[in-house]
């Protein structure tokens, strides 16, 4: 279908750009019906990368910024400001308006981290029309008055997901409230998860939600190959994907900037025109390494997710992802990065045998197909390289040059066909780098089946072997279940502990761990290595030693008698418990089923009553008396005579002459009742000649009229207390040497 026609001056620039028909975004944003007042209705839109969401959101933007004129006024404060999160996206969406608003003489501004900030201030106070740039830069210009949103028309928010993702939260909110509220917002996201619902509803007005992604399906022009690998061969692994799909472009990805700079350096040295990409450049060094790839004069690219968002790299055609991503967003972002604009693309997950579970979530969650398959091998690398030289163009293309064919025929005087065949194919085959021997399980599973190894040579099974001396046990959590070989775990556990072959004794592998000896030599340095964190989620820590293995003989066979050479003798069989005997004269398992051979006497007499009633069984537990003329347990109760209970001390006598505990009780004729000093009596005097508490009241002599107080604590003389004062009342202050007052 043809371009529709969205203003002239962009169509101009489409025509020459070669877009003969849109994109599905392309043709949703410009099918958009206007507000009612007609002016362009905000948009919130979801659409797979690498679909041109930037020539989309530039067309939106024309009738917003131009009306029906041709061309820009002259220069001043920006209409409109797009926002990206990182600088290597700001730069192409800069790029992009460069060349599609160039016909109408737009001035586009980048303000992105790692410029000048000089420049890009001089740049905006000599006036610009469209500014494009990262958040936090953008702030920064705001906060210092050299950036003018006052005049805004529209604001573009792309890779909306990942610049909240990055953080941005807090910068975005302060541009989108610093510029007017009668803006025009368009937001466009890989994803419309519920952060980005929630941003939508608060700074834009009744917004068209266009969704161009078919379901949750993947990219259609992208195929998803999961190869298995040891974790100690992903290195080694990403040099033969490398090799055996030849790409004219490659991305590599990496977690880190440590892991960016090793397999950087790794490439290189085994002769790959490589380049790296990761966050630690300056902002020139990363633009020279994407120019490189783009000019073809490097081939391999290894960056960190900074390159996962909007970069669009012609030829990039596969995309290999050395590291797993973190989740299912950062996986179709990497992807996305091949198989742009109808073209074809490949992307390969590296996956060691530890994390293939998590893998397997991962792309059920994104709806992709993968096709699971072990590492090329270098017989397969070779074979491509075979057939991608014999369909050389070069090989078939005319020689139009007399002197090349004048040199060809003296060629062939000199040497054989064969020979210059040879050389030609020799000469090819060095500008290669060599293919690296990884290990696949599924290869060796097939050539342990045939009793072959790589060599064709017969192949010995592996058994375990021990240094012998004083040796540590460990274990890693890699058992059968994750496909463990000691033809990959030794080099594993090498690297990861720092240590040597040599240093490695008996390996015993079980369903799901692995246990291993290390030699007391190397034991601390293994441990101070694994101490420091491990990788793909391995774990190694101590462990005890395991038991030995049952010899083969000792298992029991189906069918037959189990262990019968361990019964003594020949006249009793093994197992007579378990199995009933010869004679049926008795039951087996008397004891189990409490039943007797005869009536006459059942069995377990002991736990039941004899027959006879004499005497029964268990007298001391019944506390039943054998006889009846004296009871059991004759210190426990009465004796039979009424004469003289048992427990005299504890009870009363059966006299009352004389009262128990007589020494406790002062007894007479009741003129003195006892515990006169505890209590004072409780009842009135007998006599009442005499008051009770007579040491504690002075009961020499009756109380007289008019006594002071303090009658019970007297020191002699009439009136107590006379020295201290004259007048016969009790001072104010105690008495202390001074003269009383007056």
């Amino acid at each position: 279908m043809p371009f529709p026609a969205s203003h002239p001056a962009l169509d101009r620039a489409l025509a020459e750009r070669g877009y003969a028909e849109p994109t599905p975004v392309q043709s949703a944003v410009l099918d958009a019906a206007p507000n009612e007042d007609g002016s362009g209705r905000d948009l919130l839109v979801s659409a797979q990368t690498g679909s041109g969401k930037t020539v989309a959101f530039g067309l939106a933007l024309a009738h917003t910024l131009l009306g029906e004129a041709e061309r820009f006024n002259e220069y001043g404060a920006p209409v409109a400001l797009v926002i990206a999160p990182t600088r290597e996206l700001a730069l192409q969406v800069s790029n992009e308006l460069q060349w599609l608003y160039a016909p109408t003489g737009a001035r586009i501004v980048s303000c992105v981290g790692g410029m000048d900030p000089k420049v890009e201030r001089q740049a905006l106070n000599r006036g610009c029309h469209i500014v494009v740039g990262t958040p936090g830069r953008l702030r920064d210009h705001v906060e210092r008055g050299s950036l003018d949103l006052s005049t805004l028309k529209a604001v573009v928010l792309d890779e909306a997901d990942e610049m909240l993702d990055m953080g941005f939260q807090e910068d975005l909110t302060f541009i989108l409230d610093a510029a007017p509220a009668e803006r025009r917002t368009l937001l466009f996201s890989a994803t419309l998860a519920r952060d980005i619902v929630q941003l939508a509803k608060t700074y834009q007005t009744n917004a068209l939600r266009i969704d161009t992604v078919a379901g949750n399906t993947s990219h259609a022009d992208i195929e998803y190959k999961a190869i298995r690998v040891a974790p100690n061969e992903v290195e080694l692994a990403v040099v033969n994907v490398l090799r055996y799909f030849e790409a004219p472009g490659a991305l590599v990805f990496a977690n880190t900037r440590e892991r960016v700079k090793h397999l950087t350096a790794s490439l290189r040295e085994r002769g790959f025109s490589v380049v790296g990409l990761s966050g630690e450049l300056t902002q020139s060094q990363r633009s020279e390494a994407l120019q490189a790839l783009r000019d073809g004069h490097a081939r391999v690219c290894v960056a960190t997710d900074v390159a996962a968002r909007g970069l669009d790299l012609p030829d990039l055609g596969l995309v290999i992802h050395a590291e797993i991503p973190v989740n299912k967003a950062g996986l179709l972002h990497r992807s996305g990065r091949t198989g742009r604009a109808g073209k074809k693309g490949v992307s390969v997950l590296l996956v060691s045998y530890t994390r293939r579970r998590k893998v397997e979530i991962m792309l059920n969650s994104a709806s992709i197909t993968a096709e699971w398959s072990g590492p090329p091998s270098a017989e397969m690398i070779v074979a491509k390289d075979r057939e991608r030289m014999l369909a050389d163009p070069v090989l078939i293309a005319p020689v139009e040059d007399e002197g090349m064919l004048a040199m060809g025929r003296q060629l062939l005087e000199n040497s054989s066909p064969e020979q210059i065949a040879a050389a030609l194919i020799r000469l090819y085959q060095q500008k290669l780098p060599a293919p690296e021997d990884v290990y696949d399980d599924d290869r060796m599973k097939r050539q342990q089946q045939a009793g072959v190894n790589d060599k064709g040579q017969p192949d010995m099974p592996y058994t375990d072997f021990a240094r012998g001396g004083d040796m540590a046990w460990f274990r890693i959590n890699v058992g059968r279940d994750k496909n463990a070989d000691p033809k990959w775990l030794m080099p594993t556990i090498c690297r990861l502990g720092h240590v040597t072959k040599r240093d490695i004794g008996s390996i015993r592998i079980f369903d799901r761990e692995t246990k291993f000896e290390i030699t007391r030599e190397a034991e601390a340095k293994f441990l101070a290595a694994i101490a420091t964190g491990l990788e793909d989620g391995v774990k190694i820590d101590a462990a005890v030693a395991p038991g030995p293995r049952e010899p083969a003989e000792r298992r029991p066979r189906p069918g037959g008698k189990p262990y019968e050479g361990k019964a003594e003798g020949g006249e009793k069989k093994p197992w007579v418990k378990r199995d009933a005997p010869a004679d049926g004269e008795r039951k087996p398992w008397v004891k189990r089923d409490d039943a007797g051979a005869t009536g006459e006497k059942k069995p377990w007499v002991k736990r039941e009553a004899p027959a006879d009633g004499e005497k029964k069984p268990w007298v001391k537990r019944d506390n039943a008396a054998p006889a009846g003329d004296k009871k059991p347990w004759v210190k426990r109760e009465a004796p039979a005579d009424g004469e003289k209970k048992p427990w005299v001390k504890r009870e009363a006598p059966a006299s009352g002459e004389k009262q128990p505990w007589a020494g406790r009780v002062e007894m007479g004729a009741g003129e003195k009742k006892p515990w006169v000093k505890k209590t004072d009596g409780g009842k009135p005097a007998p006599a009442g000649e005499k008051k009770a508490w007579a040491p504690k009241s002075d009961a020499s002599a009756p109380a007289a009229a008019g006594d002071q107080a303090w009658k019970g604590k007297p020191k002699g003389g009439d009136r107590p207390w006379a020295p201290k004062d004259a007048r016969g009342k009790p001072p104010a202050k105690p008495y202390k040497g001074k003269t009383p007052r007056s």
